[in-house]
């Protein structure tokens, strides 16, 4: 038997039972299946000299388990249209690998730029490739700028419109660094270091937090192509980080030259101190440029010019930066640019789509846009084509900036999420998905024919290789159902306005038999973010194990209006908790659940709702998974790059004016109230606990402080830590393993009852 037993613990070196070890195995295989269906990222529409064909390229993706990184291939296809034929698409053979680099075509479509950014301290490579080769290829030193920003917030590459130059924002060279030798300190520092002297550390340089690690000073830059030369950008004030810049028209006289773009000040610190408060892709921060466009607003977001260069165009997320909210609605507004503008003519802003504050029943809920595309106009020149979030869907709307009107174009069928990829003429190419169906290829345009006054659009099922990788995903779930329900508020309180009394959603995918099977309450973190109906390769694999998925969109969530998103901040731990058990209630109520049978998972602000459910409702929950969980904000407050969201939703609309790096004794014990913390005696559920050793946006330590606290009162409590990861755990290995740990995790559990 001893023998037996050292046997198992050498097949087994994770302290696996035989049953979990079978288990762990069959999950990793069936998580494959997932894991390699490639998605696409972005999307590219080139016109051809035959008005029924057009040319797209996708940007593709797929994880590399292997070499723990993302492949990135270019896919081509012809797309043919006809007035009485099915659409016709004709694909490439096989797709171009471009792992590594990024890709921004010309307006034209006849010149790629090809970026290859390099490591620290070696040279960024920027092709520029024709149809047949490489036209040009400049090496940038690390002393000119360091690597593009080529994703994410401060993203910004744009060709003018001769295709002469681009336009783009690099990381500026650090500052230099202070140098000695065995005699001290030496004056001059322009040698390289060798074995004889070394490089000292100099001044902290802050950067921009969570996303940005080690990136602080995104400034612009103009390649002239011609010449090769690269030149960083006049009358910016070093102050300032930059980002999403566009070219201005040229104008009348041809001799001026102008780049419009976002500016963020450093001074964004509590009482106006020098501070870079974390940032990323879902927040909202002031806006300032050389010359202030918007000088009367305090945001001013993705700057876009109509094809004909007579309007300027831009989102605002002037709600969240007002209120301190980390994302809210958002406002479209326009000015008309004049054709020889002057740096001294001011230029009056018309709003275009206000902020909606509480929208009616099935009507506009308002804009909600985390990018905007590159070219988002109709040929018109006076519609533009945004994706937004429309309660618990994405969508595509068309919005005619000069009157205001805002048309839903995508169809309203059966809970699918649209996405618009790109724009060529009247047609519009875009994916759609649901939590049970990956993404499929459609091609819209409008109809000929009127209907009630407006142009109806038919959208096209695109054809792809990418639909034969799904196949087996789509036999996977199969038998599983989609709806979205709506749940009522429970407990309504004098307190709250008419947008926060409205009824909030759920998305619940249901297994055959679902009263009969497990469910898994599904928490989106923000909290002012949104969990929309499109598909999931995580939530879809949980799918696949036999889970009902209940996902909850709690008052908070973006896409509801104004209102109910600002109901929420200062209730954090009590309203969305009871929101969250109320779209429990409902599915048990209406016989579709099983109450003893129930998971629940969330990461950042899902993390601190799972951990608070588990401590309030502890009869509620078999079991529970928790990805960098907000559990402390008392500790979280003096760690994390975004100190003023402790604030936000501790405090509501008091943060601002109580907002301190010092928080005083009565606020830190408001954040140890409204804290998971606070209800850790109570805990039954097992954890599983799964953190990033990078994260700064919640660090490690508030998670490992709730797992220790709760082992120490003989919680049963599981830790996995991912040394390299940041917030959203995404390097593939760490991503996979997450997962794969928890459907482990709650079969076990859940097997039990």
């Amino acid at each position: 038997m001893q023998a037996s037993r050292s046997a198992l613990k050498k097949e087994n070196p994770l302290g696996m039972d035989v049953m979990s070890s079978e288990e762990y195995a069959s999950q990793s295989k069936l998580l494959l299946e997932f894991t390699n269906v490639p998605s696409i990222e972005s999307a590219w529409l080139f016109k051809t000299n035959n008005e029924d064909r057009s040319t797209a390229m996708f940007s593709i993706s797929q994880p590399d388990l292997l070499a723990n990184n993302k492949r990135k291939y270019i896919l081509h296809s012809h797309i043919v249209t006809h007035k009485t034929m099915p659409l016709e698409c004709h694909w490439s053979p096989f797709p171009i690998e471009m792992t590594g680099v990024s890709v921004v075509p010309s307006p034209s479509g006849s010149k790629l730029l090809v970026v290859r950014n390099g490591e620290k301290g070696s040279r960024t490579r920027l092709q520029i490739v024709n149809q047949s080769h490489v036209e040009k290829e400049i090496h940038v030193d690390w002393s000119i700028h360091g690597p593009l920003y080529t994703d994410e917030w401060f993203q910004g590459i744009s060709w003018n419109h001769e295709e002469t130059s681009i336009a783009y924002i690099a990381e500026q060279p650090p500052q230099p660094k202070p140098a000695f030798d065995d005699a001290g300190y030496r004056k001059e520092i322009s040698s390289e270091e060798d074995c004889n002297n070394w490089r000292g550390q100099g001044d902290w340089e802050e950067d921009w937090g969570e996303t940005y690690s080690r990136k602080g000073r995104p400034s612009l830059f103009v390649l002239d192509i011609a010449s090769g030369e690269v030149r960083a950008a006049r009358d910016v004030t070093k102050s300032l980080s930059v980002g999403q810049v566009v070219w201005a028209p040229p104008s009348s006289s041809g001799h001026q030259k102008l780049l419009v773009f976002v500016g963020w000040l450093e001074h964004n610190g509590f009482q106006s101190t020098a501070r870079k408060l974390g940032i990323n892709g879902s927040e909202s921060v002031s806006a300032s440029v050389a010359t202030n466009l918007t000088p009367g607003m305090s945001s001013a977001l993705f700057p876009r010019f109509s094809k004909d260069g007579k309007l300027l165009v831009f989102l605002s997320s002037k709600r969240a930066v007002d209120t301190g909210a980390h994302n809210a609605t958002d406002s479209l507004h326009r000015i008309n640019w004049p054709s020889d503008w002057k740096a001294d003519q001011q230029l009056s802003v018309t709003d275009v789509v206000p902020v909606v504050m509480c929208p009616q029943d099935g009507c506009f809920p308002g804009l909600y846009c985390s990018s905007m595309l590159s070219d988002p106009w109709l040929s018109d020149n006076c519609t533009m084509v945004l994706t937004s979030t429309w309660r618990s869907t994405e969508v595509i709307l068309s919005i005619d900036v000069l009157s205001g009107e805002v048309t839903r174009i995508s169809p309203e069928d059966s809970g699918y999420s649209w996405s618009a990829l790109a724009i060529n003429g009247n047609n519009v190419l875009s994916v759609s998905s649901s939590p049970i169906d990956p993404p499929q290829i459609r091609y819209g345009r409008r109809a000929s024919t009127e209907d009630h006054g407006t142009r109806a659009w038919v959208w096209d099922e695109v054809t792809s290789p990418l639909t034969a990788a799904s196949n087996k995903i789509k036999a996977l779930l199969s038998h599983h159902k989609l709806s979205i329900l709506r749940v009522p508020v429970p407990n309504l309180s004098d307190d709250l306005s008419d947008g926060g009394r409205l009824p909030f959603e759920a998305i619940f995918v249901s297994c055959e038999d679902s009263s009969q099977k497990p469910t898994v309450l599904i928490l989106h973190g923000g909290p002012h973010s949104t969990s929309v109906s499109s598909y999931s390769k995580s939530s879809a694999f949980l799918a696949s194990l036999g889970f009902n998925l209940l996902i909850a969109n709690y008052r908070g969530t973006l896409g509801y209006g104004e209102e109910a998103l600002q109901s929420l901040p200062g209730k954090v731990g009590s309203q969305d908790v009871q929101d969250c058990l109320a779209a429990l209630d409902h599915v048990i109520k209406e016989g579709l659940v099983d109450a003893s049978k129930v998971a629940v998972v969330g990461i950042s602000h899902g993390g601190f709702l799972t951990t608070h459910l588990i401590g309030q409702a502890p009869e509620r929950f078999a079991v529970a998974a928790a990805r960098n969980p907000v559990c402390n904000l008392s500790l979280m407050i003096g760690t994390t790059d975004i100190p003023d969201w402790c604030y936000a939703v501790a405090c509501g609309t008091q943060a601002r004016r109580l907002a301190s790096e010092s928080p005083s004794p009565d606020h830190l014990q408001i954040f140890h109230q409204k804290s998971p913390i606070a209800h850790i005696s109570k805990v039954k559920a097992p954890l599983l606990m799964l953190l990033g050793g990078a994260d700064l946006r919640v660090p490690a330590s508030n998670g490992l402080q709730y797992a220790r606290a709760l082992r120490e009162r003989g919680g049963e409590v599981k830790t996995i830590m991912f040394p390299e990861d940041t917030h959203e755990i995404d390097i593939p290995r760490s991503d996979f393993e997450s997962f794969l740990n928890m459907g482990v995790w709650f079969k076990k559990y859940l097997k039990q009852i």
